[in-house]
């Protein structure tokens, strides 16, 4: 399994909300799967160099969205959320997200222009699955 994302100790991003986009991210991009099995809590966090309790909340709030289940006694496995179930979650987030996007890059001096332009990039970047 490749669990290649970086924890930023410096960000003024919380850990938790790293790892979140760390896993969402690998699983937008492939990299995880359906059913695929992530470490167990204990190991996501020595492998992170993070507390457990940390991980624990991010699975926690994952397994919440639908996109992860844990199995009493097995793991925790990637999940395809139910569409009736979640899609308005996944719309509200989607606007919370994309709001935050625009805001965060506008007020760090990018244009509209500038912000379109590269989300443009980045769809071409996934799409060769990079």
């Amino acid at each position: 399994m490749n669990l290649s994302f970086d924890i930023d100790q410096s960000s003024p991003l919380p850990l938790y909300a790293q790892i979140e986009q760390g896993i969402r991210g690998l699983i937008a991009r492939g990299k995880l799967r359906e059913g695929e099995q992530l470490p167990t809590v204990r190991e996501m966090a020595v492998l992170l160099r993070i507390n457990a309790n940390t991980v624990a909340k991010v699975y926690a709030e994952l397994e919440n969205k639908g996109i992860l289940k844990t199995k009493r006694g097995v793991g925790t496995f990637i999940t395809k959320p139910d569409p009736k179930e979640s899609k308005r979650d996944r719309k509200r987030e989607f606007i919370e997200l994309s709001e935050k996007f625009l805001t965060d890059s506008l007020s760090l001096g990018f244009s509209f222009d500038e912000i379109i332009q590269s989300i443009s990039s980045q769809k071409k970047f996934i799409n060769k699955g990079g």
